[in-house]
């Protein structure tokens, strides 16, 4: 062992390589929903976010595609109205090198989108903003939050078929 712990064997674990190669928006829809009703007026909304993630592999070696689908509802918090509906989908392309294979999948549904998400949530405050509504600035979305309650539902899933 070495001063820092490591061990000195000569075995260096690969080092873990990540470039965005590009992102772009795939698919991007905004409902004004209170315009096209012609309503007005000082509104309390009550903004819900879905998120959805899904990640694949590209033809060319060591490269993936990361995708971040957000759905966002605002609706009036006395009435229940509906303000507006957003859905966006968003698309990383990234090369990737020295990460395990036990470990590219949650690195791809967790530090993929990490990375994503500032360029995201500028999209949805622009967006917000020019639809006539504050800028919506979404907060920190916790992706390891994520990507557990997908790997529990996932294992609930599969224990009635194991029975």
């Amino acid at each position: 062992m070495s001063e820092n712990g490591a061990a000195t064997n000569g075995a260096q674990p690969p080092q873990v390589q990540m470039n965005i190669l590009g992102q772009f928006v795939r698919d991007l829809s905004f409902e004004n929903i209170m315009a096209q009703k012609g309503a007005t007026g000082e509104v309390q909304p009550d903004i819900s976010v879905q998120v959805n993630l899904d990640a694949k592999k590209r033809p060319a070696e060591g490269q993936f595609e990361v995708n971040i689908k957000l759905k966002i509802e605002s609706k009036s918090k006395p009435t229940g109205d509906k303000l507006f509906l957003m859905e966006v989908d968003y698309v990383g392309v990234f090369a990737i090198a020295g990460v395990p294979e036990e470990q590219l999948h949650p690195f791809l549904l967790i530090e993929c989108p990490r990375m994503l998400f500032p360029f995201l949530r500028r999209i949805v405050s622009d967006v917000t903003r020019d639809g006539g509504f504050p800028p919506l600035n979404l907060e920190n979305i916790d992706f390891v939050q994520i990507y557990r309650a997908e790997v529990a539902r996932r294992q609930a899933a599969a224990q009635p078929a194991q029975a």
